[in-house]
């Protein structure tokens, strides 16, 4: 299995959509499923973790004005740059990351416990050198973006789970970081998000990510093989 990633996207496939919001997914046949959200509160989207691709603002416009590019992960800063500059509007990161900025050659924002003045509220789920990741979580449809540490692309899945933990953390799956939620709706960074039972979902997924890591690892380890 291989993780190929295009550089640009000339389309994209619309996913998670519904009142407060919609995501995409620009390269429909990438085997990571990178996935990008536009969450819309009282008329200005906030863009999350997004890849561009070509029609996206048309997509954008539906639910108002582009207010802000919001980067969850400090490797996902995708092509958040290039669309802020394109809507004039700024980065914005949390505050615990570290260097990313040099990475990004638009305004910066930082932002801690909410995000800016949209009642989002930010969860740290991942604070080390090696991967800084937070969560946002709306309290009031009960919308949970998480960019990393859970998934619904099969790299992250194991049997028939519905969302799976992050094979590098399989083994410390984010309980205490992730458990207190009990959202109406999941969206992640790699993959299509859960409209169904999403508590369900994220309950079991980190209740079962250790029983289920050697079965996940041989799926992984069987995709990897040469065809």
């Amino acid at each position: 299995m291989s993780f190929r990633i295009d550089e640009s996207a000339t389309e994209f496939r619309e996913i998670d959509r519904f009142d407060g919001g919609v995501g995409w997914i620009a390269h429909p046949d990438e085997e990571m499923q990178r996935a990008s959200h536009a969450l819309a509160i009282d008329g200005e989207v906030w863009v999350v973790d997004p890849v561009d691709a070509d029609g996206l603002d048309d997509l954008l416009a539906e639910f108002g004005d582009v207010t802000g590019v919001v980067v969850l992960l400090d490797r996902h800063t995708r092509d958040a740059e290039a669309i802020a500059d394109r809507h004039n509007v700024p980065v914005y990161l949390p505050r615990i990351f570290e260097g990313v900025t040099d990475e990004i050659e638009a305004p910066v924002a930082r932002f801690s416990d909410e995000l800016s003045d949209t009642g989002l509220e930010a969860h740290t789920v991942v604070d080390n050198r090696f991967w800084k990741e937070v969560a946002l979580y709306d309290s009031e449809n009960g919308t949970l973006v998480v960019p990393e540490s859970v998934g619904t692309a099969d790299f992250f899945r194991a049997g028939r789970e519905r969302l799976g933990v992050h094979p590098m953390r399989r083994l410390t799956p984010p309980r205490e970081e992730l458990g207190g939620f009990a959202p109406e709706r999941i969206r992640v960074g790699h993959g299509s998000g859960i409209e169904t039972d999403a508590a369900g979902a994220l309950e079991d997924a980190l209740e079962n990510s250790r029983r289920r890591a050697p079965q996940a690892y041989a799926r992984m380890a069987w995709q990897l093989l040469p065809v």
